[in-house]
């Protein structure tokens, strides 16, 4: 089928991606108990023009493409801030949160229709102590920050995916609430945790968007997770209110950063090195992703 739309149109890159992108997904193997637990991601995952971004659609499907295809997808993102905890609803084809705005119309025409995950649902309802039980949504849908990255890594929507809320900014219980999730990567569900390495957007000038010129605070930060995620070291990235480079402009609010804990938390050993899978900056700000066995 011909494309109409040019690399440089609303989503026009991911138009071009499509037709080469959908036999590999297709094809791709699926997970099975011998493959052992997935691993758990941290992906920086972008405003809806990461549709225009030929090379970030490229990298994040190559790296879905080098991981058995999940029975789910379980996902954290920056922009589901609730408590108590809670998980978005489980039906197939759930509508999708369109928490955007400023954007071309054509991104409010885009849908991601996922299968029935209500297995999953109860699987993480499972998971949570009684003082502390999950709320279930029966029609809050996928906000952008799960169904853009996710429909770049994984196009056919043929996973179940299901988005639990970010009830706290505190490290230490988010790394508890990862913990709990571990188990379930070892059924063969991809727990993500979603965010951006840096995210100072009222401090970006139309010049640094334009030429994608690095700010000093956002490469300082960078930098600084960056040493702390090669070590292992995860007493530095907590205590990063008082240790992080550029923090105020970097991360005028926190909520970009911290689903870091969740994959930190969800990890085997939360102190081993990570793999940098994508790294480098789109309009100055850093798109760090990594994951964890």
């Amino acid at each position: 089928m011909a494309l109409t739309r040019t690399p440089d149109a609303p989503a026009g890159a991911y138009d071009l991606f499509l037709p080469g992108a959908l036999p590999a997904a297709q094809a791709q193997r699926h997970w099975t108990p011998e493959d052992g637990a997935l691993p758990t991601l941290y992906i920086s995952h972008g405003a809806p023009p990461l549709l225009e971004d030929a090379e970030w659609i490229r990298q994040l499907f190559t790296w879905a493409q080098g991981l058995p295809k999940p029975r789910a997808v379980l996902i954290v993102s920056a922009h589901w801030e609730d408590a108590p905890l809670s998980l978005s609803a489980p039906d197939s084809g759930t509508p999708l949160v369109y928490d955007f705005g400023g954007f071309h119309p054509r991104y409010w025409t885009l849908s991601y229709r996922t299968p029935d995950a209500h297995w999953l649902a109860d699987r993480v309802a499972a998971a949570m102590p009684d003082s502390d039980p999950v709320h279930r949504h029966t029609s809050r849908g996928l906000d952008h920050g799960a169904w853009i990255p996710l429909m770049t890594m994984y196009p056919l929507a043929d996973v179940p995916v299901l988005q639990l809320s970010m009830p706290t900014h505190d490290p230490e219980r988010l790394l508890e609430l990862g913990r709990r999730l571990r188990p379930l990567r070892e059924e063969g569900v991809l727990v993500i945790g979603s965010g951006f390495m840096t995210h100072g957007l009222p401090f970006l000038t139309r010049e640094m968007v334009v030429d994608n010129a690095v700010p000093s605070w956002s490469a300082d930060f960078d930098a600084w997770a960056a040493e702390a995620l090669s070590h292992g070291d995860v007493p530095t990235l907590t205590d990063y209110r008082d240790q992080a480079p550029g923090l105020s402009y970097a991360h005028p609010t926190t909520d970009h950063y911290v689903p870091i804990f969740i994959t930190l938390g969800a990890a085997q050993n939360a102190e081993q090195p990570v793999r940098t899978v994508i790294d480098g900056y789109w309009m100055g700000l850093s798109k760090r992703s990594f994951q964890l066995d």
